[in-house]
């Protein structure tokens, strides 16, 4: 049986060891980023069991499970921000429109252009609102000139609902901002350099309430544009941000589907006691 015949049979688990179902029943959306049988490991210890997942442009994909169940982990997997951790050891095959991202050929630098990352603590660089935003387009060769820097600066702003609060202070620091416009700045940082996938690692923990409100409604906003996946511990957010959602439990992703379905009528047990409360 070829790959595709996998793919397209319907599974009687949503146990994903061996391959990801599509993301949609019809298996139109195609996936934007692919995972097969990732392992990741720190020295001994196995973070990541056996992981499967496809990830599309059209869905928001939302990472759920209690804290130390491998969602961050293999998040950074996504854009190999575990290479930072001499110890961290990846196996299997994580694949970006096609493209190996663990092949030696890779260039890390160009993939985190491609898959930018947005963390849990807004981190805009120490420098203007202007050239937080210009600093990737610049280093990446993206504009020719002043007026189309100007302009991707101008875009990526309004892109991230941001360009209306800074438009006449571009040159004041970027770490001036409330967490909530440092947060969407590093958003507009992110798209700035035109990038397929947005990785974000609880957006809005560190937000009140009403900056979390703008974050989600930015995301939403985005959906389609790019491919996103969120990590959050947040439930309701989940069910408010994503179409997707994954659940991980002990580095295992137990389950993977429609939103609307994961959280009104989970397939596993594990996941119906997270959903619940009864553990997490």
């Amino acid at each position: 049986m070829n790959e595709d015949q996998k793919m397209q049979e319907p599974s009687e688990s949503l146990d994903m060891t061996d391959s990801a179902p599509t993301n949609t029943p019809d298996g139109t959306d195609a996936p934007k980023m692919t995972a097969r049988n990732v392992d990741v490991f720190y020295g001994e210890k196995q973070a990541i069991k056996n992981l499967s997942i496809d990830v599309s442009m059209d869905n928001v994909t939302a990472f759920i499970g209690p804290s130390g169940c491998g969602k961050s982990t293999f998040l950074r997997c996504m854009n190999r921000m575990n290479d930072t951790i001499p110890i961290a050891r990846v196996t299997g095959e994580i694949r970006l429109e096609g493209d190996d991202i663990y092949a030696p050929q890779m260039d890390v630098v160009q993939l985190r252009a491609r898959v930018g990352m947005v963390f849990q603590k807004p981190n805009p660089f120490p420098k203007s609102i202007y050239d937080n935003i210009a600093y990737g387009p610049r280093i990446h060769g993206l504009s020719t000139s002043k007026d189309e820097l100007d302009h991707i600066v101008e875009s990526s702003l309004q892109r991230a609902g941001l360009w209306g609060e800074v438009k006449d202070r571009l040159q004041d620091s970027g770490t001036a901002l409330s967490g909530g416009q440092q947060q969407r700045l590093c958003i507009a940082r992110a798209v700035a350099v035109d990038p397929e996938v947005i990785l974000m690692d609880e957006p809005c923990s560190a937000l009140d309430p009403i900056a979390t409100a703008k974050i989600e409604e930015l995301i939403d906003e985005l959906r389609g544009k790019y491919a996103i996946v969120i990590v959050t511990h947040n439930m309701q957010q989940a069910a408010r941000v994503s179409q997707k959602t994954a659940f991980f439990h002990l580095g295992t992703l137990v389950e993977y589907g429609d939103t609307t379905d994961i959280f009104t009528n989970p397939r596993e047990e594990k996941t119906r006691d997270y959903i619940t409360g009864r553990y997490g």
